[in-house]
């Protein structure tokens, strides 16, 4: 192992760096995602900075986030090594801070080129720790947001500990003498602004410490140009994200909440036939989706929208939008539990809107089910995993065979009917409506009044009364229906 340098500067400008994606606790239960093995993407050695240094956040961006975080220093060449020696090709630890724009996210994907890869995003430092003194599995790495502590992780609760990491990495690839490792993030990662401070320490409690990393967020210049390339652009996903929550970010709270388990119930138990009624007589005409069948008979659907638009497909905007982390895929990785995915297809049957995998991604989220007015691929399968699916029907073709995956969360048109998010959408064999949720209490429980009277008069009908004055029913049959009311009662 080479001897460590008498000052806090990396021993030389690395080969590589690699980052892992989630690697803390904290951090998956965060994001709800929890990776079954590590996953890594690559930054620039351009984008290394020191301690001190300026981050710029462009002009025309909002989302500059930061991620406190552990990095190793590889000090001698690591390749198909075991977990069991993988740390004794460590020669230094330190503090890092994994800055990332994520106005530029979506269409990298994982990849994170754009948004983490720009000039000064990567500063390590200030003092590097031997880390032969000290024990992996009880390191400490604490972010402070201008003096105030928000990040406290300790590699106790690493999904994956470094030894694995590092044994990971050296089956695939050459770990060389001066490459870095970013260890990952925990809980509390969030957005800075022009003029804040944001500081990260590496310690062993009660042992050595890298010091304070200390960045300070300057306005920096945007120009980026559409021809080019991808151009900032934001969603309340990414908005989530880059924060930490909902609540951080600004957002009301997740829309399912606005569908108690009470009235849920309620609504399983009316038929849409009866909440449609209910619906007219207070005005409401055109909010039936149209077109639409379940793909399962007998399936029964109750949820809060989320909403996803697709356009018609142009060869050069499915090149910029349907690749990559697109409308599409974010919109079924974000969806909460109790949301229905309701998607604008503009009634275009001749393409799948979704599949198997984007189904059991929705299902695995805990999703109430699916609409959409256009159709369905792996429909068979799509049926048969339990999870309610409301389509055009079958079609085998891929997405951009028609659409363009565009926007998510925002006003759509569905079969006819406009849809926002945050609607109630219930859907049975008759079809699939749209509740406004401010009426939704009151049309369920009229609806079920109704269904009782329907019930009752359905009794007398086959008893051998005449319709006529019966249903709807006049004075007369209403004092005896409300007689009977009573009596059970």
């Amino acid at each position: 192992m080479s001897t460590a340098p008498a000052h806090g500067a990396l021993p030389g400008r690395p080969g590589k760096i690699i980052a892992v994606h989630v690697s803390h606790e904290s951090r998956a239960a965060q994001r709800g995602r929890r990776p079954a093995a590590p996953s890594y993407f690559l930054k620039p050695s351009s984008s290394l900075g020191a301690s001190g240094d300026a981050v710029e956040r462009p002009e025309g961006t909002e989302l500059l986030a930061f991620e406190g975080e552990i990095a190793l220093v590889i000090g001698s060449p690591a390749r198909g090594v075991s977990p069991a020696e993988a740390w004794s090709h460590v020669a230094w630890v330190t503090a890092s801070n994994d800055w990332g724009l994520y106005d530029l996210r979506a269409n990298d994907k994982g990849a994170n080129v754009r948004n983490k890869g720009r000039d000064g995003y990567t500063p390590v430092g200030p003092e590097l720790i031997d880390a032969r003194t000290v024990d992996p599995a009880a390191l400490r790495v604490r972010t402070w947001l201008n003096g105030e502590l928000v990040q406290e992780g300790e590699t106790s609760g690493l999904l994956f500990p470094f030894a694995q990491i590092i044994a990971d990495l050296s089956q695939h690839l050459t770990l060389e003498t001066g490459d870095v490792i970013l260890t990952g993030t925990p809980a509390g990662a969030s957005v800075a602004t022009p003029g804040d401070v944001v500081e990260v320490e590496v310690d062993a409690p009660g042992g050595p410490s890298s010091g304070r990393l200390t960045s300070r967020v300057v306005d920096g210049p945007g120009g980026f140009d559409p021809a080019v390339g991808s151009l900032p652009s934001v969603d309340d996903l990414q908005r989530e994200e880059a924060w930490g929550s909902r609540e951080a970010a600004g957002l009301p709270a997740a829309t399912a909440s606005v569908l108690s388990p009470e009235l849920r119930d309620k609504l399983l138990e009316a038929p849409v036939a009866g909440l449609s009624q209910q619906l007219r007589k207070r005005g409401l005409d055109n909010v039936t989706i149209d077109g639409v069948h379940a793909a399962r008979p007998g399936t029964k659907l109750v949820g809060v929208a989320k909403t996803l638009r697709f356009v018609p497909n142009r060869e050069d905007l499915f090149r910029s939008h349907g690749g990559g982390y697109n409308a599409q895929k974010r919109t079924f990785d974000a969806v909460r539990e109790g949301e229905v995915i309701v998607i604008e297809a503009r009634g275009e049957r001749g393409s799948g809107t979704l599949g198997d995998v984007l189904a059991l991604r929705a299902l695995a989220r805990g999703a109430a089910g699916i609409v959409t007015d256009g159709g369905v691929r792996d429909h068979a399968t799509v049926a048969g995993i339990g999870l309610p699916v409301f389509s055009q029907g079958p079609h085998p073709a891929v997405l951009g065979r028609r659409h363009v995956p565009w926007d998510t969360d925002l006003a759509i048109a569905c079969g006819g009917a406009t849809v926002q998010p945050g609607d109630i959408i219930v859907g049975d064999d008759d079809g699939v409506i749209v509740i406004p949720p401010a009426i939704a209490e009151e049309v369920a429980d009229a609806a079920l009044a109704q269904e009782g009277e329907d019930g009752w008069i359905a009794e007398q009908v086959a008893a051998g009364h005449p319709v006529d004055g019966l249903f709807p029913m006049n004075a007369e049959w209403r004092a005896k229906y409300e007689a009977a009311t009573e009596a059970e009662a």
